[in-house]
């Protein structure tokens, strides 16, 4: 064996997964340093929660609307072309969100935004399974999700650090050194394997681009403002739109979802349990934001740290667990994921009271990040080890439509379980960290957010038959002979 050839080759890998980490680490400090900022956005610019609530609610729909399209975008012209394009995006508009001079602007620039962002979530997870053996890529989506608990952790030291001391517009120019040097060494590093030979399905990316966008604003204009005429239309609309998506994927010559990936067991119960994990987690996450705010009175700065030792938990373990997956496969590892996550909620289903001590947050929260942990890496290198070479993008990328579709779901079932008990405009301020509750209605807040958590965990439990009725996977059998050959794909 050729020692010196194979260490080269290693250290190629970890090159190109330090790229791919240094993405997720930008799009998670992102995700988290924004939300610290609402008040003094919502003051500098002149505006009002309702509308720059849509500073995050933008990002989610762009992110859910592009991210199986990009990434079957990428099997086509080039995965690397692709994921190095969604940094030169994202860096861009960060600098334009940091100069934005309206709310208008601010939210049209972060529609921009989560177009790079897109790009690089819907590629990244098709590159590091080009990059690396079958056996091997679970530690690299675990070192991912620890770069993602860490982006986390730095997104509210820094977002709290630089809108108190510095001004909230350096929130977004941070990424900009951070992702010109990510676009450096992606174009360096990061080269394409042999591409797909299929034209692009225009038709059926347009038509899944519409059902997601339909499906996901109504679900958002019912969370704002109840049933209405218009989420049931859109809602409608976005149903049909699917459908006929459908029919158009069962009859192009090279559809944007091949739904022959579905005929794998594996691959198919790890995206759904994928989706309802997504449901279940970030609505807890969302709901205890809200409660430490809104109930407990604590500043967005202060509520997040109480925070961060899940993030902690998370990210420690998220390697250790991504490795294991490799020796061990994914069902029990991430299927026990989901049964701590549960007991998690169950936790704060009988312990969480207007007047909890706050250790009780952040036990619970640690459970939840260490169900997490255990979840993540071991999930995604299931979806990514069981499927062809030839479709990973479109695998990376509806895995991410997915994963935001369950954020989305999410941000809904813990706004609708707040305004069950408050107005929904105060409901935003408590989210937005501008307003809070107290006496009888903050009690009966906390009783909205119980029912909410019923929701969730039930949500939780659906994943967790998914997770546990995938199938026993072993990645030491050679799925694949070499570079987009496959084998034997189990069934």
């Amino acid at each position: 064996m050729d020692f010196g050839a194979v260490n080269s080759r290693r250290s190629s890998d970890n090159l190109i997964l330090s790229v791919v980490v240094i993405g997720s680490l930008m799009a998670s400090i992102d995700s988290t340093i924004v939300l610290l900022a609402f008040p003094a956005i919502t003051s500098a610019l002149h505006s009002n929660i309702s509308t720059i609530i849509w500073v995050i609610l933008i990002y989610m729909i762009v992110t859910a609307v592009f991210s199986t399209q990009l990434g079957r975008i990428g099997d086509l012209y080039g995965r690397a072309r692709m994921f190095n394009l969604g940094f030169a995006i994202f860096t861009v508009s960060s600098f334009l969100c940091g100069i934005a001079s309206t709310d208008v602007q601010l939210i049209a620039f972060r529609a921009v935004q989560a177009v790079g962002g897109a790009l690089i979530s819907s590629n990244s997870g098709a590159i590091i399974a080009d990059t690396f053996a079958r056996n091997r890529i679970g530690r690299a989506y675990g070192l991912t999700s620890m770069s993602w608990n860490i982006g986390a952790l730095l997104g509210i030291l820094l977002g709290g650090f630089i809108t108190t001391f510095i001004g909230y517009r350096y929130i977004f120019f941070i990424n900009v050194p951070i992702g010109i040097i990510a676009t450096i060494l992606g174009v360096r590093y990061i080269v394409d394997q042999e591409r797909v030979k299929d034209v692009l399905d225009i038709p059926g990316m347009t038509f899944l681009g519409i059902a997601v966008a339909l499906v996901s604003y109504s679900g958002i204009d019912y969370a704002s403002n109840g049933f209405t005429t218009l989420n049931v239309a859109l809602l409608v609309a976005g149903i049909i739109a699917s459908m006929i998506f459908v029919i158009i994927e069962k009859r192009v010559k090279a559809p944007t979802i091949n739904f022959e990936m579905f005929r794998n067991k594996i691959f198919r119960n790890s995206l759904m349990a994928s989706l309802f994990q997504g449901l279940g987690y970030m609505g807890v996450t969302f709901m205890i934001i809200m409660y430490l705010q809104g109930v407990r009175g604590f500043s967005p700065f202060h509520a997040s740290l109480i925070l961060l030792p899940a993030y902690v938990v998370s990210g420690v373990f998220a390697p250790i667990m991504g490795r294991l997956s490799d020796r061990k496969g994914s069902m029990l590892i991430a299927t026990t994921g989901i049964i701590v996550m549960t007991f998690g909620v169950i936790f704060y289903i009988f312990l969480l009271s207007p007047t909890s001590p706050i250790y009780t947050v952040i036990v619970g929260s640690v459970i939840m990040g260490l169900g997490g942990a255990f979840f993540w890496p071991s999930n995604l290198s299931a979806i990514m080890a069981n499927v062809s070479p030839n479709l990973r993008g479109a695998a990376s990328g509806t895995a991410r439509l997915l994963g935001s579709v369950g954020i989305v779901g999410s941000f809904i079932i813990a706004f609708v379980a707040a305004a069950s008990a408050v107005p929904r405009y105060l409901a935003f301020a408590i989210f937005a960290g501008t307003s809070n509750v107290i006496g009888g209605i903050g009690i009966q807040f906390v009783r909205g957010i119980h029912y909410s958590f019923l929701v969730l965990a039930a949500m939780l439990v659906v994943s967790g038959v998914f997770s546990i009725t995938r199938g026993v996977e072993n990645r030491h059998e050679q799925l694949y002979r070499g570079k987009g050959e496959t084998t034997n794909i189990p069934k």
